[in-house]
């Protein structure tokens, strides 16, 4: 046997040993890069003006596009906050952003703006509680407003499993979650 091949199993498990260390000390590095916060100028100035917390702006934008202005759902919200097209132009006409056009959405400063108008407005009707306002964001304020008028849900977070529509209830989820990591991660900066 070689000397090279004696000590190699070594030298890989002190590299190891010296990353994982690392990454122990730099445990918010390494998680920023997991969760990064890009657009932060355009977040923190919109979600100020529209008085909404900037990690739930963050941990929904993260959720329903994962920072990609490009993106297009299947039932075609566009942008980084997955605007539908005709609630772009309902956030449009109801802010006085001005002239509107679909296209508009996939502007990342315009998905920032007109999204933290949109969860002020819900944040409005459902009285600050943060799980109706993202299962609104995802399922619709009717849908919402209607499982509140049935009983179905009460608001609370032990109803998330409640929710009629699993794809609101996974989007709850994994918006509490992402809006947890948020507001650890950066609320200290």
């Amino acid at each position: 046997m070689t000397l090279a091949r004696r000590y190699k199993p070594n030298i890989f498990r002190w590299l190891l040993l010296i990353l994982l260390v690392t990454a122990i000390y730099n445990y918010d590095a390494v998680l920023k890069v997991f969760y990064p916060l890009p657009y932060r100028d355009s977040i923190i100035r919109h979600s100020t003006d529209a008085g909404v917390d900037p990690y739930l702006l963050t941990a929904i934008m993260k959720t329903e596009s994962n920072f990609n202005p490009d993106a297009v759902s299947p039932k075609g919200a566009r942008g980084l906050m997955q605007i539908m097209p005709e609630t772009g132009q309902w956030i449009a006409n109801q802010s006085g952003m001005g002239p509107f056009h679909p296209n508009l959405l996939f502007d990342p400063e315009t998905s920032i703006q007109m999204s933290a108008w949109y969860i002020a407005n819900l944040q409005q009707e459902f009285g600050d509680n943060r799980i109706m306002v993202v299962a609104a964001y995802n399922g619709g304020r009717g849908n919402v407003r209607a499982w509140l008028d049935q009983k179905i849900i009460s608001g609370s977070a032990r109803d998330i499993n409640n929710i009629p529509f699993p794809e609101t209830k996974k989007f709850v989820d994994k918006v509490l979650w992402n809006y947890k990591v948020y507001s650890w991660l950066y609320g200290k900066d």
